[in-house]
């Protein structure tokens, strides 16, 4: 009997842990002090509850299977997190978390539900070469009960900061990246591989560092008719209709937030242990948006009074993917 895995990304806003952690290394606590003001326990409680809050929703309130989220602190962090998700699901989740050399010591990670999965070999960090520290690709494998593989690769990449095309370089360079890793994947594996990429991209589906350098495309024939298997199939870009989006700035609505996959999951061969079950989508629960474009409630930060609100939860909205395991 087909069994069906539910796979969620998420950016979280900033989830730092407490003001006066221990878990953060003192030149982290000079760098980001001032963004920590005013982040006490009780801030943090809040923030997780609000994020939990939505979570404990996904997969008709079952909770997700996988969840990959970014700009994440550090493992303890995470581990409150899961606490509280894990009693509001009866599940028990597994946390995989790598420290970048990221200025802000944001990072990415994922967590899954030990139960269903097993974790499979190393973790990798994909290290990015920049002039200034960013994140790194994190790759983790996880084996399904049936003894399939599915290759998870989580990205959060450079921000649009100093404007979208001035920094569209940062971007193409870690589309590179991952272009390059998903040819080594495949490299190591000949006989089939399951990839699921996810991430902030900063940048839309139809942008240069997605289509050109990190190789994936909207167009399912492309991938199917390619003679490389490398091609990536963006199951975002169809979501683009101008009124909804993972992220918006003013009255620009965007979708960063994205899943891409591999074609032996895009395109049914004699190699597929995967398929997608429906078209991925942006997950809005009551209270996470407002406005005319569906601005995403963000929970902001204490040391910014005009942008906290204690009932809100993150700038981005979360996303969701059913694959279907044959």
């Amino acid at each position: 009997m087909p069994t069906t895995h539910h796979l969620f990304w998420w950016n979280l806003e900033n989830l730092f842990d407490e003001e006066n952690s221990t878990s953060r290394t003192e030149k982290l606590q000079r760098v980001i002090k001032g963004e920590l003001s005013g982040w006490t326990p009780q801030v943090l409680d809040k923030k997780l509850d609000q994020l939990v809050s939505v979570m404990r929703r996904f997969n008709s309130d079952k909770g997700p299977d996988i969840m990959g989220v970014c700009e994440v602190e550090n493992k303890a962090v995470l581990d409150k997190l899961v606490l509280k998700l894990n009693a509001a699901t009866s599940r028990v989740y597994h946390v995989l978390h790598h420290d970048s050399r990221d200025e802000r010591g944001i990072d990415v990670a994922f967590f899954f539900d030990s139960t269903k999965y097993t974790r499979q070999g190393e973790l990798y960090s994909l290290e990015v070469m920049r002039r200034n520290a960013t994140r790194d690709i994190v790759q983790v494998q996880l084996k399904t009960a049936a003894g399939n593989t599915l290759v998870l690769l989580g990205n959060h990449w450079p921000s649009r900061s100093g404007g979208q095309y001035e920094s569209e370089p940062y971007r193409m360079m870690v589309g590179e990246v991952l272009g390059y890793f998903v040819q080594r994947i495949h490299e190591v594996n000949p006989s089939g591989a399951h990839i699921v990429a996810m991430g902030d991209f900063n940048d839309q589906p139809f942008d240069r560092s997605l289509t050109q350098y990190a190789n994936s495309t909207h167009v399912l024939k492309q991938v199917e008719n390619a003679r490389s298997i490398d091609y990536l199939y963006n199951l975002m870009a169809s979501k683009i209709d101008g009124k909804t989006g993972t992220y918006v700035f003013g009255s620009e609505v965007s979708i960063l937030d994205q899943f891409l996959i591999s074609k032996d999951i895009a395109v049914n061969t004699s190699r597929s242990k995967f398929s997608v079950q429906s078209p991925a989508s942006i997950l809005i629960f009551p209270g996470m948006v407002k406005g005319e474009y569906n601005t995403p409630v963000k929970f902001g930060r204490p040391s910014e009074p005009s942008t906290h609100n204690l009932n809100g939860y993150s700038d981005h909205l979360p996303i969701g993917l059913q694959l279907t395991e044959k």
